[in-house]
């Protein structure tokens, strides 16, 4: 492969910016939290807490996201802040799967299942996030 065509490959198919990291967490925090509280009612029969739980971890969530969505807009992004965010994304992961493995909230099997995929998904967001702050320091 010579130069021109490595080049080519980053440029199309290169690691995640730290922005696009920040700006998919905020979007995708931001449409989770909204689904919590604007569907808390339903959601407690399916995935096992009671609305009152849904609507406080949707509020956070969307509060979390509107913080997400200023970082990853600042120029330059603060270091600090996108640190902290990612920071904040491996704790929420591990949190989640210690509400699974230690049963709290009364989750069904199905939300169980969700917490998991969503701490899968959060501990991406980190991932992605610390990646991209260590390609530029």
């Amino acid at each position: 492969m010579n130069t021109t065509t490595a080049d080519t490959t980053t440029a199309t198919t290169g690691p995640v910016t730290l922005k696009t990291a920040l700006l998919l967490d905020a979007a995708t925090t931001g449409a989770n939290g909204l689904a919590y509280v604007a569907g808390a009612s339903v959601l407690d029969s399916l995935l096992g807490p009671s609305p009152t739980h849904f609507v406080l971890i949707g509020v956070f969530l969307v509060g979390c996201a509107a913080i997400l969505g200023v970082i990853g807009t600042r120029r330059p992004i603060p270091r600090g802040w996108a640190t902290f965010a990612a920071e904040v994304n491996v704790v929420w992961a591990i949190g989640s799967v210690a509400v699974v493995a230690l049963g709290w909230l009364d989750l069904t099997t199905t939300g169980a299942v969700w917490t998991l995929l969503q701490a899968g998904l959060v501990a991406t967001f980190a991932m992605l996030q610390l990646t991209a702050l260590r390609r530029t320091s």
